[in-house]
Order: structure tokens, then sequence, then C-alpha cells
């Protein structure tokens, strides 16, 4: 049984939370709650900022999503690889939302046209006032491509040049920044 897109008439598979071509939240699962509700605990701390651990919980959570995609083996044309990358985001969004680590939800992962694939984040507890981007894009982006450069997991995304795309939201749904590596910037 597949599940229809109400966005975009793409075919999903029946599990699946959020349409893999556009995003979208499927219709069956509508009146479900995606994201647990965190209840706020009163503490003495400041509001957090970044910190190693949230970074390299980010990283973590990125070699856990490209495992994932271990399948795209050397596909024949862009149009399988396009293929493959939707049938990766079905098998994603089959366990979304998922929790990264304490700060950041797996809210979903999107094939989106041209050999590119979109993870897309929550910040949990963090709003975009707490967050100070260009820290963020110091210390994150450089790991991130590092990843992407020398995982022997993401050798399939390396061989088919496949643009990866991270987004990020805050704890209240707006957005915080996007990091996007494309294959020029991975190739040696």
């Amino acid at each position: 049984m597949k599940a229809i897109c109400s966005n975009c008439e793409a075919e999903n598979d029946a599990n699946s939370k959020y349409c893999s071509v556009c995003g979208f939240k499927l219709p069956i699962h509508e009146n479900e709650n995606t994201v647990p509700e965190i209840k706020k605990q009163q503490s003495d701390k400041p509001s957090r900022k970044f910190n190693l651990k949230t970074i390299l919980g980010f990283v973590v959570g990125f070699a856990i999503m490209f495992f994932l995609m271990q399948f795209l083996l050397n596909p024949s044309s862009d149009a399988s690889v396009d293929k493959a990358l939707v049938e990766a985001a079905n098998e994603i969004n089959k366990n979304c939302p998922m929790n990264v680590d304490q700060n950041t939800t797996l809210k979903n992962a999107v094939a989106l046209p041209d050999k590119t694939f979109q993870y897309n984040y929550v910040l949990v507890g963090i709003t975009k006032a707490n967050v100070k981007i260009d820290t963020v894009r110091k210390y994150i982006f450089p790991r991130i491509l590092e990843e992407v450069k020398n995982n022997p997991q993401l050798k399939s995304f390396r061989d088919n040049k496949i643009t990866i795309k991270y987004n990020y939201t805050d704890a209240n749904g707006q957005f915080v920044t996007e990091y996007v590596v494309k294959p020029e910037m991975y190739e040696k």
C-alpha cells in the first residue's frame, strides 16, 4: 500500500510520515504529534549555546543517516540515482522523527531533483535568538564537510556526485540555517 502526498501527489511508502519528494507531512499522519513535547525544567543555568557535545552529536547523526544510504552503489543514470534517493528518504522517514542528540531531532529526509538529498532537523529547546549562526558555521560546517569527504560509508554519495543539504529550524519552527555540501566541495 502506498501513501499519496496531498501536496505533490507523489507515491510514498505507507509507513512514511513525510513525503520523500517534497517533505510535506503525509495525510495519514496529520493527527500525530511528530515531535514529543519537551517539558522545560527550571534551571539556574543560562540559555544554552552550541557546545562541543552538540556539535559531535550533529556529526554522529550525519554518519548514521549516511549509513542508511549505503545501497546507492553505482547506479547507471541520474534518474536511477534520484529514484534511489527517494527510496532512501522513504526508509529514513519510517523512523522519523529521530533524536540525534539531546538538542537535535531529525524531522525527515527529502529527495530533491538533480541528485540532491536534504535532511531537515529541529533544534529542540533552542530558539533562533539563542543561536550564533557564525559560530555554528565555524565549528559544524567544517566537520560536516570532513565527514562527507572521508567517511567510507559516503563513498556512494561521492561516486554519484550527490549534493547534500542540511536544514535546521528552531524549537518554534523558525528557519535557523542551511548547510549545502556540493560535489565540488568534497572531490579531492
